[in-house]
Order: structure tokens, then C-alpha cells, then sequence
């Protein structure tokens, strides 16, 4: 017979549980707030490339 610990998951073990679910939610929250600022970024070099192409074809 298998000690009571191995049968069912200790209160210990559903605090681990809690705090991984917890951090993965911290660690999506922080990419998805990266990812925003990227596309930000992206977007911002996108249109002074644009800029950039535009003033040099007027100069010619």
C-alpha cells in the first residue's frame, strides 16, 4: 500500500500548482506587452523608411 502523500496531491502541491499558474499568467502578460511595443516599433521604423524613400525621390 502507497504511503496518503502519493495517493492525492498535498495542499503543498496545489500551492505549487497555483504559483506555476500564476507566474505563466505574469510571463504571458509581459509578452504580450512586449509584442505591443514591438509592433509599435516595427510600425514606427516602416513609415520613416517610407519617409525616408519619399524625400529621397523628391531630391532627384
Amino acid at each position: 500500500m502507497l504511503p496518503p502523500f502519493l495517493c492525492s496531491p498535498s495542499p503543498g502541491m496545489e500551492w505549487r500548482q497555483h504559483h506555476q499558474a500564476r507566474k505563466m499568467d505574469m510571463l504571458r502578460f509581459w509578452r504580450d506587452g512586449l509584442e505591443r511595443q514591438l509592433a509599435a516599433i516595427n510600425a514606427a521604423i516602416s513609415t520613416l523608411e517610407t519617409q525616408m524613400d519619399r524625400d529621397s525621390s523628391n531630391q532627384v
